[in-house]
């Protein structure tokens, strides 16, 4: 297999053997534009894995994309968690009925368009969803993060936009995230889309629908044409941080109840970092730690360890239920010393485009990521809760690099500095929120940018006991 992307890299590969090659994504414009870009440059093939695929713009340019990528010989196989594709099955069918593309679901709901009852009477199963996310183009090139597809994780759109973070990748590293593609592709839960849509009108009516699957939108157009990476990277100028990196990820049993603790994300992550020496900068969207997990980081704290997480808000989180997880663990951690950083709503990027566009965007913190000790960086799906830990699949990779770990150090810093509320305990004990804008220094003691009723449904929902599904 010989592909421009392939020959591209195998000089810069072999020049840093046995490290692989990164360059962080933050931005949701050049996330996006480097997966069009990267589709259109494919000669050989495509595996993408997701956990949600909207069917909007940004969703519906990606499989435009796809499709087009086909057209030209490119092997395409998807593979989705089903529990976002409602409304997707008639696009998809469309896809799938190409000889050049290959369309998946995992752990299919079997009720297609009553999925809440199929939910109920099927909950155990259900209730268990492949979070994995990643990107691989001719086996050469690979995008892993945080990021869905959708316009609110590319900064497009109206309403709440989530800030996230990828890692485009060349290298051994690529191999293992191939080789993850398909021991999920293979596995039981995966289940090919026209085996799952059997007998449902989608298939009839796919065609019929095939133009939503073409649909572009023009929101993307400047990011396609300020996109340099992938431009760089083909003519050899794209300048990598090369590290030495390991894939870590979930086994598609657990999706059945079926995986070894030992064999969890979370096991082997613990093995492979060990004990932080120094410092632990955490970066979850979603984080509930925990008892098991708060005495875990008060222990590290304990020993000496600088800690500091950055997580929603609860102006800025999507799920309410998972701000109900976390308040409660808020004091134990700050008496431990534990910096608590909680995102705001409105960030400076997200009024920019509010003003440009005439919405009213905001922002939520998306980004799954820890740098340890100034040396290495974890980037990828999973969230410091009990869904990731114990109920969904994730993957991610953890990056041996100095300067990948100094920069994700530096972004927490900023972001908690200038985007967020630092949370604190006053004299008294009671939770307090400072926040540092061009105004100066603010209190705000109770939580900020939240209404009552906000308050009181994150209070009632606090006294259920459900933190093990969040």
């Amino acid at each position: 297999m010989n592909s421009a992307l392939q020959r591209a890299v195998q000089p810069l590969v072999a020049a840093h053997a046995p490290a692989s090659g990164f360059i962080a994504l933050n931005e949701g414009g050049d996330a996006f534009a480097a997966r069009i870009l990267l589709a259109d440059a494919a000669e050989h093939s495509i595996d993408a894995q997701y956990y949600i695929w909207r069917h909007d713009n940004a969703g519906s340019m990606l499989l435009q994309a796809l499709l087009r990528a086909a057209e030209r010989g490119v092997n395409v196989r998807l593979l989705l968690d089903d529990v976002n594709t409602a409304g997707l099955d008639a696009a998809l069918a469309a896809l799938d009925a190409h000889p050049r593309i290959e369309v998946r679901v995992f752990n299919p709901f079997r009720w297609r368009r009553f999925r809440l009852i199929g939910l109920l009477a099927d909950f155990a199963r259900l209730n268990r969803r492949m979070h994995n996310k990643s990107y691989t183009v001719d086996g050469t090139v690979t995008v892993v993060g945080g990021r869905n597809i959708g316009d609110e994780y590319f900064g497009t759109g109206d309403g709440l936009q989530f800030t996230d973070l990828d890692v485009l990748a060349i290298g051994p590293v690529v191999g293992d995230v191939a080789r993850d593609f398909e021991r999920y592709w293979t596995s039981t839960p995966a289940q090919p889309l026209a085996r799952v849509l059997a007998g449902h009108t989608a298939l009839s009516h796919a065609q019929q629908d095939s133009a939503r699957v073409v649909a572009a939108g023009e929101n993307y157009a400047g990011a396609l044409g300020r996109e340099r990476c992938v431009r760089e990277l083909l003519g050899g100028l794209l300048a990598f941080d090369w590290a030495r990196a390991h894939l870590v990820s979930d086994a598609p049993a657990k999706v059945l109840g079926h995986a070894r603790r030992r064999t969890m994300l979370l096991s082997k992550l613990r093995e492979i970092v060990g004990t932080p020496q120094r410092e632990l900068h955490l970066v979850s969207p979603y984080f509930v730690p925990t008892r098991a997990g708060v005495a875990f980081l008060v222990a590290l704290a304990r020993q000496g360890i600088h800690i500091s997480v950055l997580t929603n808000s609860l102006e800025a989180t999507d799920v309410a239920a998972v701000h109900a997880g976390y308040a409660r663990w808020r004091r134990p951690l700050l008496r431990a010393g534990i910096a608590l950083f909680e995102s705001r709503r409105l960030l400076p990027t997200a009024r920019r485009h509010r003003r440009r566009r005439g919405g009213s965007s905001s922002t939520s913190l998306h980004a799954k990521t820890f740098a340890i000790d100034g040396e290495r960086v974890f980037v990828g799906s999973f969230n410091f809760d009990p869904r990731s830990a114990q109920l969904n699949t994730e993957m991610g990779l953890l990056i041996e690099s100095p300067a990948l770990a100094r920069a994700c150090a530096d972004l927490f810093t900023n972001a908690a500095n200038r985007h967020a509320y630092s949370v604190q305990l006053d004299p008294r004990g009671a939770l307090q929120w400072q926040q540092h804008d061009d105004a100066g220094i603010s209190l705000h003691h109770r939580e900020p940018g939240a209404s009552i009723w906000r308050r009181a449904w994150v209070r009632i929902l606090s006294w259920f006991p459900i933190e093990w599904m969040l």
